[in-house]
Order: structure tokens, then sequence, then C-alpha cells
């Protein structure tokens, strides 16, 4: 199994309606990608949270299911939109 995680600090100006809509269209990547086994995403809650506001984790059944994630078209077309607005950090490992 192949653990990828991510949290994102939004940069100034980003509306609820653009988080909310990060969170729906992140959430559908579950449907696209038949490399995501599991998904959850959502808007922190967390007072401990150091900034980031939105974030989630994903399965994949190994690192090479993992590594055809970045590069697939329903995810480069989120990322294009997505990585303006965002300060994103990444932790991904095997389990």
């Amino acid at each position: 199994m192949y653990i990828h995680m991510f949290a994102f600090r939004m940069k100034p100006g980003v509306t609820a309606a653009q988080k909310q809509r990060m969170v729906q269209e992140i959430r559908a990547l579950q449907a696209q990608i038949p490399e995501i086994l599991e998904s959850w995403i959502g808007i922190n809650e967390s007072p401990h949270g150091g900034g980031y506001e939105l974030g989630g984790t994903m399965r994949f059944a190994n690192k090479e299911s993992f590594d055809k994630y970045g590069p697939h078209p329903a995810h480069q077309k989120l990322v294009s939109w997505l990585k303006p607005l965002i300060e994103a950090i990444e932790v991904d490992f095997p389990c």
C-alpha cells in the first residue's frame, strides 16, 4: 500500500466557493483515476492546523500506482487552476 497526504494553505483572496470547488473536484478524482483506491478530503477543523485549511489522504495499491496519479489528465486539469491558489505540502510513503 502507498499513502499520499496533502494539505493546502490558501493564497490571499481565495473565496469560500473556490475552497468548496477544491474539495468537490479532489473528491471526484477517485471516480476518474482508477489507481486511487480510497480518498478522504475536507476542510481542516483543527485549531492546530498551522494555517493549512484543506487536507486529504489517498490510498494506492503501491508506488507504481501512485506514480500514474500525477500525470493523469484528470489530475493535471485540476492542478492547472488549483496550483496558483495554494501553498501545498505533501507527504507520501509506503506502508
